[in-house]
């Protein structure tokens, strides 16, 4: 790799790495509701979109879909259509194909939030995604090949026969055809996804993800274009999902190893110290190919060590940020897992209420924590309320008594993803769906709702649910 390539990559190390505590921290959940589209857009999540095509683009180029992409388009390629207009509606329905495969699995994965966030908190199974990902991210690194056989690849690639509808099949089955290299990612950005609750905001993230997938095969079937070879600047774009797996590795294996967690500081030079080091990994040679040279994978393995160890660290500085703010949070006098006892004494005292669903597992929750929850205006105005906290987080639910409480508690208010506010007005009536907050919102909107509530029962055209 020259010199010029590596020190811009370094460079792009830096920025990503320093940027990492702010995404991990917003999670690009700030959404007021699950169709809350523009305000999730409004809070910062666009670059998490721009971040999902991205690695939907690279995830096109590696080694195991990239060769299938002249295959798959020349079916319905420019040259073998009747027009230029006929091969961008094919090309156009094999992506939206592509689409709604990946669509449908982000909206799964924030529809099982709840279930799957609880799972993800078992040693067992964290340890065995962390190992997942290794093993995936040692095959980045060459250490062996995951590829599909020849004749299921040809077999996939004549679904659905020709014209528009097979176009659209053979999209809808493009995510097998992709397995072995999209199945670490796609599992990293579904894993992503269910922590957020959001059902809007999981279609849109897998939407953009598998836009990425298929721009080359929308761009070459459309204006056959030609590909170019293989050759380093694969290697390259293997190397950097190698590094991400391996980040991502260490972060699961925290909730293994409790002495991985707190080792960052929440202060504000953590993030320029972790680019720093991850910078010098890149300049080591932590993305280029090993060459044959004596030392060269000494460098590269020790390149690849200062990426992974500078992106751990930038991510567990959010943690502290998180931690920072969730003991901020705690000035507020919460009934964890008391939803009975609190609305008994609401009713008893004729106050409203707040409910909270929240787990430790959830990194939008804890961002709501650091947001609004955290704001001392916030808090002073909590004091009218009885505050109650529904913690689904695992070491509440190892109660078998509590789990089943939780339960029921999620069953009776429909909750289907995390972060959930609800509110209940002093009469008992509950504020309608559009008015719950279900994603990451600021302390001035918070404030707002929370004094709206004596007022939003009595118009009208609101139709409140009576809840004692």
């Amino acid at each position: 790799m020259r010199t010029s390539i590596r020190f811009l990559l370094a460079a792009i190390a830096f920025v990503a790495v320093l940027a990492l505590p702010h995404l991990s921290a917003s999670g690009a959940t700030g959404a007021a509701s699950d169709l809350g589209l523009g305000r999730q857009l409004a809070h910062g999540s666009l670059l998490a979109f721009a971040i999902a095509f991205a690695g939907g683009v690279l995830t096109s180029l590696t080694p195991c879909v990239y060769p299938l992409i002249p295959i798959t388009v020349s079916i319905f390629g420019a040259r073998r259509s009747g027009s230029r207009r006929h091969a961008m509606a094919l090309s156009g329905l094999y992506v939206l194909g592509i689409a709604i495969t990946y669509s449908s699995l982000g909206a799964t994965a924030a529809l099982t939030g709840k279930a799957f966030g609880t799972a993800m908190q078992s040693p067992w199974v964290l340890g065995f995604v962390a190992c997942l990902f290794v093993a995936m991210a040692a095959s980045m690194f060459g250490a062996f090949e995951l590829q599909l056989p020849a004749s299921v690849q040809a077999r996939l690639s004549t679904v659905g026969g020709a014209g528009y509808a097979g176009a659209l099949a053979m999209g809808l089955v493009a995510g097998l055809i992709a397995a072995p290299c999209t199945g670490p990612v796609l599992a990293a950005a579904l894993a992503f996804v269910a922590t957020q609750g959001s059902i809007a905001y999981g279609v849109a993230i897998m939407f953009a993800y598998a836009l990425g997938i298929g721009l080359l095969f929308f761009l070459i079937g459309a204006f056959s274009l030609s590909l170019p070879k293989s050759g380093p600047w694969m290697e390259t774009v293997k190397s950097v999902f190698g590094v991400v797996l391996l980040a991502m590795a260490l972060g699961y294996l925290k909730g293994v190893f409790p002495a991985l967690r707190g080792l960052a500081s929440p202060g504000a030079a953590a993030p320029w110290v972790a680019a720093a080091v991850a910078a010098a990994g890149v300049l080591l040679g932590a993305l280029s190919a090993a060459g044959a040279r004596p030392g060269s994978q000494v460098a590269k393995a020790l390149g690849v060590a200062l990426v992974v160890a500078g992106a751990f660290y930038a991510g567990d500085v959010a943690d502290a940020r998180a931690r920072s703010s969730s003991a901020a949070s705690e000035g507020i006098a919460w009934l964890v897992n008391q939803e009975e006892a609190g609305l008994a004494r609401a009713r008893a005292e004729g106050k409203p209420v707040i409910i909270d669903f929240w787990g430790d597992w959830c990194a939008a929750c804890k961002e709501l924590d650091h947001t609004a929850w955290s704001d001392p205006r916030v808090r002073e105005e909590a004091a009218r309320f009885v505050v109650i906290k529904i913690d689904n987080s695992a070491d509440k639910l190892a109660d078998p008594a509590v789990s089943a409480a939780v339960d029921r508690v999620f069953e009776k208010y429909g909750i289907l993803g995390q972060p959930t506010v609800l509110f209940i007005d002093g009469h008992g009536r509950e504020l309608p769906a559009p008015s719950r907050v279900t994603g990451v919102i600021g302390a001035d909107d918070m404030l707002a709702r929370m004094r709206a509530v004596d007022r939003a029962c009595v118009q009208p055209a609101v139709a409140c649910l009576a809840r004692w």
